[in-house]
């Protein structure tokens, strides 16, 4: 698990979208595809070599990234198409995102092998051979005095690695595909990672645990960086995973402030919709789970949940998901109200939200979709030091229920905490899974009538939004600090009409 570590990738994907931010500021056109081509030899030079086997070939992956970044799609491997080919269609301050969003690039792809178990040179061929006596397939022989594991037989069920005491056979695992909870990663004809779009859900845990950066997402910070230097009227709503995100002294005031010097006119906290989405949804479980009417009730904030869930029920169970808007849905409608003609921008630690985003059944009264990784990218393509700005005023007075909603089990405890407020005399039952194998495993119960009853979250990413696909910081120091952040709120549940008062 990679998730905060500063690797070389992770450094090299932020010099990316820092160059191509600071081009959709400047916002020349007459240069741009100049200044694109010669990226790549910026990025890759003999001042770089150390990490790289291949100049031209990471030359080629850099270009690539360089498209997603800028929203475009990959090139086709089997026809020329130049690097900036589609720029002028995209270069549009209105451009969304186009399917699919994540994706493997086949040239940083190096081809890792499905899982399976391999004997490795720490094999003593001892008497006892146990890796042979263990396996139930008979897929163990003895070569030359060494275990061989034929891999015909095998159903990598890892009973010879636990039983030999030399730990002399390896788990293979290609890392996207362990990462993937819904077994979307599968192999092309050259044995390189291929992303099932049919199956995928667009958390981005694939992306982050490529220990090649193979697996990118597109964004949207030229088209933004764009708009802002425009100077349109673009608000901010960025979710309550910040904390932490841009420094350890990075405060919301810093924060608030950095983002005006961006080009931001004003800046809204997220965990406002996810106080809507608390009030919400503590009034549906008493309405229609307590009633009878559902066997229980399915959280929404998670786009890449939410999806996995749909694909488990059939259309007329649906009411199973909670048809409360996201945070992310609910804070743009109530910006909209004060500012109809503003563009709305999500900032967060979430790829799925770039999913979200594109739905067409809920309208999202969202222009641009950026991550915190990205979000830093732009800060630093414009040179702006978080450390040098305050604000006179933080964001508006979110409580800790709603900004609880950014770790793992947040959401499920920030119902409760309002059903306990609202409903004294209700009895709540809750149940939370994070990582999609484990939300999986929940729905089956679920589906089985196990948790009829039921307040059931489900979280994509294991330990929550804190440890999004587009996070800057480890997840454990991420949670202290959220966790911080909650406890220092003056306000801890918010008031029982707020959903009416903020959407009516």
């Amino acid at each position: 698990m990679m998730r905060g570590l500063e690797t070389e990738f992770r450094k090299d994907r932020r010099k990316i979208y820092a160059e191509i931010a600071r081009l959709g500021f400047e916002g020349n056109a007459e240069t741009i595809s100049d200044d694109l081509e010669a990226l790549p030899y910026e990025l890759v030079n003999e001042d770089t070599v150390e990490f790289r086997e291949d100049v031209s070939r990471s030359r080629s992956i850099v270009r690539e990234r360089i498209r997603l970044a800028m929203g475009l799609a990959m090139r086709p491997e089997d026809r020329p198409v130049h690097l900036t080919a589609g720029l002028n269609k995209d270069n549009i301050y209105e451009k969304k995102y186009e399917w699919p969003l994540v994706q493997v690039i086949p040239s940083a792809c190096v081809s890792c092998e499905p899982k399976g178990y391999k004997v490795n040179n720490m094999c003593k061929g001892c008497f006892a051979h146990p890796c042979m006596e263990v396996c139930p397939k008979e897929a163990i022989s003895i070569r030359k005095w060494r275990s061989h594991i034929d891999q015909d037989k095998c159903i990598k069920c890892g009973k010879c690695r636990n039983a030999c005491p030399y730990e002399a056979i390896s788990k293979k695992v290609r890392p996207c595909a362990e990462a993937c909870g819904v077994g979307a990663i599968e192999s092309d004809k050259y044995g390189r990672a291929h992303i099932n779009q049919s199956k995928c859900v667009s958390c981005g845990m694939c992306m982050v645990n490529c220990p090649f950066g193979a697996i990118s997402d597109k964004s949207q910070i030229f088209q933004l960086s764009g708009a802002l230097a425009a100077g349109d009227n673009i608000i901010a709503e960025i979710a309550p995973a910040f904390v932490g995100q841009f420094g350890d002294n990075i405060g919301p005031r810093n924060l608030k402030a950095a983002l005006r010097e961006l080009g931001f006119s004003e800046v809204y906290e997220v965990a406002l919709g996810a106080d809507i989405g608390a009030v919400t949804e503590a009034h549906h479980y008493v309405d229609k789970v307590v009633t009878g009417e559902l066997a229980f009730l399915l959280t929404s904030c998670c786009p890449s949940w939410a999806m996995l869930a749909r694909r488990y029920f059939p259309e007329e169970q649906m009411g199973q998901v909670s048809q409360a808007l996201t945070p992310m849905v609910a804070t743009a409608r109530s910006i909209k109200k004060e500012h109809p003609n503003a563009k709305i921008v999500f900032i967060g630690p979430c790829a799925s939200k770039k999913y979200e985003f594109l739905r067409t059944k809920v309208r999202s009264d969202v222009d641009f979709v950026i991550t915190f990784e990205e979000l830093q990218a732009m800060f630093d393509g414009k040179g702006i030091d978080l450390t040098k700005f305050e604000a006179e005023s933080s964001f508006h007075n979110a409580t800790g229920a709603g900004r609880g909603y950014a770790v793992a089990g947040g959401v499920s405890k920030a119902i409760e905490k309002c059903l306990n407020e609202y409903y004294p005399d209700v009895e709540v039952k809750i149940e939370h899974a994070e990582g999609l194998a484990e939300c999986k495993k929940m729905l089956a119960l679920a589906k089985a009538g196990r948790l009829d009853g039921f307040l059931i979250e489900g979280m994509a990413c294991p330990g929550g939004c804190i440890a999004g696909a587009g996070t800057n910081l480890p997840i454990k120091k991420a949670e202290k600090a959220l966790n911080d952040f909650v406890k220092a709120s003056s306000k801890q549940l918010p008031p029982k009409e707020l959903a009416e008062i903020e959407l009516k």
